[in-house]
């Protein structure tokens, strides 16, 4: 997989992609990684990337000529041509919530171009003729698209073939399968007097895939119940649900 940046603050990547999953994935051959600085794709002496807004207002507004000419560069300004596998998204407080569901499809594209926003925003006709879609890490506003896009990159990195060393870890992330993940202890059993749950110590293997889908849906129920709505449950987990919601409704 190819992910390309577009960015006025190409500085920002290089240290944070030497590290982690991005590094493995990078190391494996199943990413590779291209930053593009939009001051090169300009032509005054100030490499001016930036102007302010038609009709007046605070801010400064971020110019459309610079990233067609990223994106022609490229071969991609053209986007009823551009090839299968591929997608160029921006960066932006008003796009679709990026969420594991996205990273799954995006990780699985060929090549991956985001624009990184700043400033005031992009100008529209970005939006309207050259970006595929918009999204958002969550509702709130950075000074720019670069926290976001670093945000995707590991989250696709991670889920290239021989990436993590066990994939069943990844696939029972939270968000993979439409739920929260249960909690996970490790050595020792006790400390401070605080004990690992009985189950998780008796190796009954069938039990504690239970007690941790159990779990699961508690966590999910308790805080963030609007993912139930759109999670594959099984008969199994509607009994356990329904056992649940008893015993917190009789709690409060």
């Amino acid at each position: 997989m190819k992910v390309t940046l577009l960015t006025i603050f190409p500085e920002f990547f290089p240290d944070v992609f030497a590290d982690g999953m991005i590094r493995v994935a990078r190391e494996k051959g199943r990413l590779e990684l291209q930053i593009l600085n939009l001051r090169d794709f300009t032509h005054d002496p100030h490499r001016t990337t930036d102007d302010y807004p038609f009709g007046g207002g605070a801010g400064m507004v971020m110019k459309v000529e610079p990233i067609h000419e990223a994106l022609a560069s490229l071969g991609l300004a053209d986007r009823p041509a551009r090839p299968d596998g591929t997608r160029v998204v921006l960066t932006s407080p008003q796009g679709q919530k990026f969420t594991q569901d996205t990273a799954q499809a995006w990780a699985k594209l060929e090549h991956l171009v985001i624009l990184c926003g700043r400033y005031k925003g992009v100008d529209e006709r970005v939006a309207e003729h050259l970006v595929d879609e918009e999204f958002s890490i969550g509702d709130f506003v950075l000074s720019g698209g670069e926290p976001a896009a670093l945000c995707v990159v590991d989250a696709v990195a991670r889920l290239q073939p021989d990436v993590v060393g066990c994939f069943d870890s990844v696939e029972s992330d939270s968000f993979h399968s439409g739920l929260l993940d249960c909690g996970y202890y490790t050595r020792p059993a006790e400390f401070q007097g605080w004990p690992v749950p009985d189950v998780l110590l008796s190796g009954h293997h069938a039990n504690i895939a239970k007690a941790r889908r159990e779990e699961s849906l508690r966590r999910t129920l308790e805080r963030r119940p609007d993912l139930l709505e759109h999670a594959e449950l099984s008969d199994a987990d509607r009994k356990l649900l329904a056992r649940i919601r008893r015993e917190l409704e009789a709690r409060s």
